[in-house]
């Protein structure tokens, strides 16, 4: 086995042989294997054990195995210990998934501290089917089905062509010890009914039922990347990316066939994964929105307008007293004018004694109105910006510049009538917007 996972990682990760690679080591067997291949195959290697206390003296035995094991290999050895059960239900999470987040949140504070290139994991091809299988039960996608990644980012699994037992069968005749996890047999977990339950009956199928398995994944993986590689394109050509939105036309999107396809696809890394609910959004009255994780939907007249959440600002800024520059947090000039030239919605020309200071920029709130340069009485924003067309992430990105409680200018488009420069102004100030 040693000269089969050297010609893998050969053929696969030649680079592993150049940088610092992070093993994480559980104390399990295959874990230990992995690391004792890694260091025979020359590599620089550390081991990284995450002790998460959920099996008494137990886990604390497999804390205290991996640091003798480092010093056999004579490597050096990372270790953590962490309260999995508090954080779990701290964050209203499953103990295996908190016990996940905890340790590769961890792997990223040690490569980033000390110069880590790569984390590799023991996964192998039994780990894989049983993915699978977990996966396909709970109902997934082509995705869930392609199983687990040979790399995924910075994080490799240089074992996954190797069976469980072509991994035990190792151990043995190299003599290696190991730590057996208690939890490992009990059937009340999924993973466990599947591997000691279900797996051995499809390997009595057929003999090589393993194997085939992975020629089916390899399959699999070929056809998400063609899916993939096609989603782009689309994307390609029906998003539009203006700033840090993404406008999509909708009459052109409802045009894709098969639509609940193309819109899982199309969404899914957004955080939309339910195709119905962004179907019915394009069909919804302008305003209505969808939101995820990470993404909002807009829906806007003829668009959807794809943005990222946070991009809201309700903060209040200062301007200091005669201030000349201001650039944060936006760009605005401030210079004394002998008249009024080149105004624009860019630029506009107040008169200055007028002004009460400080002056302040601030998001608009419900409520807010002003008087529009060129027109008689005043004017609700809400309705200003309905006048203008402008959708709510555009709303929510817009600057007022305010003279006590007086909006003096909706920055990039209109001027306030109260401030504007007449004939009896003594001061005129030029205000630019840098863009």
């Amino acid at each position: 086995m040693q000269a089969q996972f050297e010609t893998h990682i050969q053929n696969h990760f030649p680079f592993l042989k150049e940088g610092k690679v992070l093993v994480a080591c559980s104390g399990g067997l295959d874990s230990v294997v992995l690391a004792h291949l890694c260091n025979q195959a020359g590599m620089y290697i550390a081991l990284a054990h995450c002790n998460f206390k959920l099996r008494g003296d137990e886990s604390d035995g497999d804390e205290e195995f991996v640091r003798e094991l480092a010093e056999t290999l004579e490597v050096e050895v990372h270790k953590k210990s962490f309260d999995t059960v508090k954080y779990a239900e701290e964050n209203r999470g499953s103990i295996q998934m908190a016990a996940r987040k905890l340790r590769y949140d961890w792997f990223e504070e040690l490569m980033e501290a000390h110069g880590f290139q790569y984390v590799l994991t023991a996964h192998h091809a039994d780990d894989a089917l049983e993915t699978f299988l977990i996966n396909l039960s709970r109902g997934t996608g082509i995705d869930g089905l392609s199983g687990i990644q040979a790399q995924n980012g910075n994080v490799i699994r240089p074992l996954l062509p190797f069976s469980r037992q072509a991994i035990l069968d190792f151990a043995q005749k190299e003599h290696l010890e190991w730590r057996e996890d208690s939890s490992n047999e009990d059937t009340k977990y999924l993973r466990n009914k599947i591997r000691h339950q279900l797996v051995p009956k499809l390997k009595e199928l057929h003999p090589t039922f393993l194997q085939n398995f992975g020629v089916t994944q390899e399959h699999l993986n070929h056809s998400r990347n063609l899916i993939s590689n096609y989603i782009d394109s689309v994307r390609a050509d029906l998003f539009e990316e203006r700033d840090d939105e993404i406008r999509i036309n909708i009459e052109n999107m409802l045009q894709l066939r098969p639509l609940e396809s193309h819109l899982y696809e199309l969404f899914k890394e957004y955080g939309f994964v339910v195709w119905e609910d962004t179907k019915a959004l394009s069909m919804a009255s302008s305003g209505k929105e969808l939101h995820s994780k990470t993404h909002r939907l807009l829906k806007d007249r003829s668009h959807l307008i794809l943005s990222k959440n946070g991009n809201a600002v309700n903060q209040k800024y200062w301007i200091v007293n005669q201030k000349s520059l201001v650039k944060f947090p936006v760009p605005l000039k401030f210079e004394h004018a002998d008249s009024i030239e080149n105004s624009s919605p860019q630029v506009i020309f107040v008169d200055k004694e007028k002004l009460n200071y400080p002056l302040l920029l601030r998001k608009w709130e419900k409520g807010d109105y002003f008087y529009p340069f060129g027109m008689q009485g005043k004017k609700k924003l809400s309705k200003f910006f309905k006048d203008e067309k402008m959708d709510v992430f555009s709303k929510e990105k817009q600057w007022l510049l305010c003279s006590g409680d007086a909006i003096v200018w909706v920055l990039g488009k209109r001027l306030d009538e109260r401030f504007k420069v007449e004939t009896t102004t003594q001061q005129i100030l030029k205000i630019s917007l840098l863009v």
